[in-house]
């Protein structure tokens, strides 16, 4: 793997030959998330060979359908006894399916969870991992792969060779795995069965339980397409952050001042040592757009921002900013808002 600075992405219509592993992730419900199925999408995109989706648990029709409409041509079943949760199993999960497609490479999700699954694969497999890639590209007979550094003012490239002996592991960032439309009607495929033998690290890990905090109640931060994001100027009025959250069907999510401040749990942080998101439209409130905070932020699409500094770094990136005290403008927001929906 070679590394070099670059601000700009070269697009290409080259595609590879070889087959691409798609690691799926399922909701609590079982269906695949929109990250899988976007994952998918961007496999298919780079290969003219199988596209090959390694689901944790039982395969349903609904499933299979939705992969298959997404870009997937054939279906690995893991049963790992539901502790896919569990980095370490997920992973060996990963390197038995590289041992039965051998593909040119292996894409994963890219939460602190994915990260974890792409390294150990990595280290498993003796290849290389890039985490939180935001761009791929077929060259020729190379995968190069793209993503950001220093807070966002950077991009790296690096080039993967698809003839190389060993498969890579890839965790790409949610702004490169946005899920294109699904086909209709799509065939359901047929699923093989994939042994998997546990690691002794993987099978020590037993998962207790698991519960979703109150804040996060609400849509999956990580892939909803609405953000609202409270800040320091929300002076940790949550019922006002969802307020106008709720009323967009959207995810919550904060600053690490906001968790620092207990106002909010940690999983709800968004930046560089938090989650990053991609949504469609993000909504600051009271943020004042630190570079830890911002690199998280990325791949959003229309940022709005409210925040009463006029001067803060935030209204440099915002799409549209609002100078004022979020605890005026928000009521007027979700005013206008009931107004408009009738």
């Amino acid at each position: 793997m070679s590394e070099n600075q670059s601000e700009t992405h070269t697009m290409s219509t080259d595609t590879l030959d070889a087959p691409i592993l798609v690691l799926v992730d399922r909701t609590p419900a079982g269906a695949p998330t929109s990250a899988a199925l976007g994952l998918v999408s961007v496999a298919r995109r780079l290969t003219a060979a199988d596209v090959v989706g390694l689901v944790p648990g039982d395969v349903d029709t609904d499933t299979s359908v939705a992969l298959a409409g997404a870009g997937a041509s054939r279906l690995l079943s893991a049963d790992l006894g539901g502790r896919e949760t569990v980095a370490a199993v997920a992973a060996d999960a990963v390197v038995a399916a590289v041992g039965t497609v051998s593909p040119a490479v292996a894409l994963v999700g890219s939460d602190y969870r994915g990260k974890e699954i792409a390294g150990r694969a990595a280290v498993r497999l003796g290849s290389a991992c890039a985490a939180d890639v935001g761009d791929l590209q077929v060259v020729g007979n190379e995968l190069r792969v793209s993503k950001l550094v220093l807070s966002g003012t950077w991009s790296t490239t690096m080039t993967v060779s698809a003839q190389s002996d060993s498969t890579p592991v890839i965790s790409v960032h949610p702004s490169a795995a946005e899920a294109a439309p699904v086909t209709a009607g799509g065939a359901e495929l047929p699923v093989e069965a994939l042994d998997v033998p546990l690691t002794a690290e993987a099978a020590a890990v037993k998962v207790i339980s698991r519960e979703v905090a109150d804040a996060a109640a609400g849509p999956d931060l990580a892939e909803a397409q609405r953000v609202v994001v409270m800040g320091r100027g929300t002076d940790g009025d949550l019922d006002l952050v969802h307020s106008l959250a709720d009323p967009l069907g959207a995810a919550i999510g904060a600053t690490r001042v906001a968790c620092d401040e207990g106002w909010i749990e940690r999983s709800a942080q968004v930046g560089q040592t938090g989650a990053a998101i991609a949504p469609s439209l993000y909504i600051g409130l009271g943020v004042s757009g630190a570079v830890h905070h911002t690199s998280g932020i990325q791949g959003a699409g229309t940022i709005v921002a409210i925040c009463d500094d006029s001067e803060a770094p935030i209204f440099e990136m915002a799409d549209y900013g609002i100078v004022g005290d979020v605890a005026q403008v928000v009521p007027q927001l979700v005013e206008e808002l009931a107004r408009l929906r009738g």
